[in-house]
């Protein structure tokens, strides 16, 4: 990275900063409580400029790198709020990018500048009851009329499930091939007749994040609709998939370094046998395999960040770095909560929410499992 660019990193970083300080922290107890962050939170970010900071100026964005967009969920997920980090990644990193890569020219003026600006929320609806990775599984369809489609279905576990205004929705086109050759993409606006949110779901975790069944029942769409190429859903799916997991992978490092921050407070002021709790030999071990652990995961995920930006990031790499960083946030926090010992399972110690809201990281975007799969099927496929 060159050195005026990591200034312009540097000074946008201390705005994110005290973006948080003064706009997030004193009220997210209270989303978290209400389970869902208010509308005026995603206004007042588009205001400061931490939405899709890298969408191109002539539609409404900065045309700056990734990084400036990865700086803000990687400051928020470090600082606790893991709930809107993880909605601010679906807004900005995987629907606004959708829209840009695969929208004709009228949906990215209708959508992104406005995305830009936290009145349009976006979200991303492949999950299904009955079809998490299995895309074969998918039951909602688009079947087409003279006028342009009818969108039948469901669709669960969609973040921003009920704060968002558009939704992009997964659906077979052709129920005579294969799912992953005959499913598309459509933009479908949250105030369409038949169109239907859901329950709020109930989660371990991330309680502040809008996490929600959807429902379509004969919902009337246009040629205009329509996201991409007839029939090719699977493979945008596969070419935004990579950028999707790396930020998975970035709020899961930055997660991890703020639980070490945690820890390294804590064990300094707690005392133990007449001294601080970091005097014992095993605790300072432990703090040394969390600050090696995460110091590598900085040094991959900064690397793959570059490769992002030149678009050379392959699929394999994205699925090592979800894999990897996710798996390492889990035992890195619970290594953290460890040395706080019962009051680490308080819920008044945040220590206690990085735990729970970090679970499911290895679970949406692809699970720990099917991320090995596409590695050690990659690498066997070489021989």
């Amino acid at each position: 990275m060159n050195h005026e660019l990591q200034e312009e990193l540097n000074i946008f970083k201390e705005m994110v900063r005290r973006f948080i300080e003064q706009e997030i922290a004193p009220y997210y107890e209270q989303w978290e409580e209400d389970k869902i962050i208010p509308k005026s939170v995603w206004h007042k970010m588009g205001e400061a400029g931490l939405l899709c900071c890298d969408i191109p100026e002539e539609y409404g964005g900065f045309g700056v790198t990734v990084d400036f967009n990865f700086l803000v969920i990687e400051e928020i997920a470090k600082a606790g709020f893991f709930s809107l980090s993880c909605n601010v990644l679906v807004h900005s990193d995987i629907a606004a990018h959708y829209i840009l890569n695969m929208g004709n020219e009228q949906q990215k003026k209708k959508y992104l500048a406005q995305m830009v600006s936290g009145h349009c929320i976006g979200a991303i609806c492949m999950t299904e009851p009955c079809a998490g990775s299995d895309l074969q599984a998918m039951k909602t369809t688009a079947t087409k009329n003279d006028d342009g489609w009818t969108l039948n279905g469901s669709k669960t576990f969609i973040s921003n499930g009920q704060n968002a205004s558009v939704y992009i929705v997964a659906a077979k086109t052709n129920l005579d091939v294969a799912g992953s050759k005959g499913m598309s993409l459509f933009l479908v606006d949250g105030d369409k007749q038949g169109f239907a949110r859901g329950q709020n779901l109930h989660k371990m975790g991330q309680h502040a994040s809008d996490t929600s069944e959807l429902f379509f029942e004969d919902v009337s769409l246009s040629e205009n609709d329509l996201l991409g190429e007839l029939d090719q859903g699977f493979a945008a799916l596969m070419n935004e998939l990579p950028r999707e997991r790396l930020g998975c992978a970035v709020v899961g490092v930055a997660h991890a370094e703020g639980a070490l921050e945690l820890a390294l407070e804590y064990i300094k002021e707690r005392q133990a046998f007449g001294a601080p709790l970091a005097a014992i030999q095993d605790i300072r071990q432990k703090i040394a395999d969390m600050a090696t652990t995460t110091e590598l995961h900085r040094i991959m995920i900064e690397h793959y960040k570059t490769l992002l930006n030149d678009k050379l990031l392959t699929p394999v790499q994205a699925s090592m770095a979800k894999y990897s960083a996710t798996e390492m946030e889990c035992e890195v926090i619970d290594m953290a909560l460890q040395m706080f010992g019962g009051y680490g399972y308080m819920k008044e110690y945040p220590i206690s929410r990085f735990y729970v809201d970090a679970r499911v990281q290895r679970i949406y975007g692809g699970t720990s499992e099917i991320m090995k799969e596409i590695i050690g099927k990659s690498y066997i496929g070489r021989l």
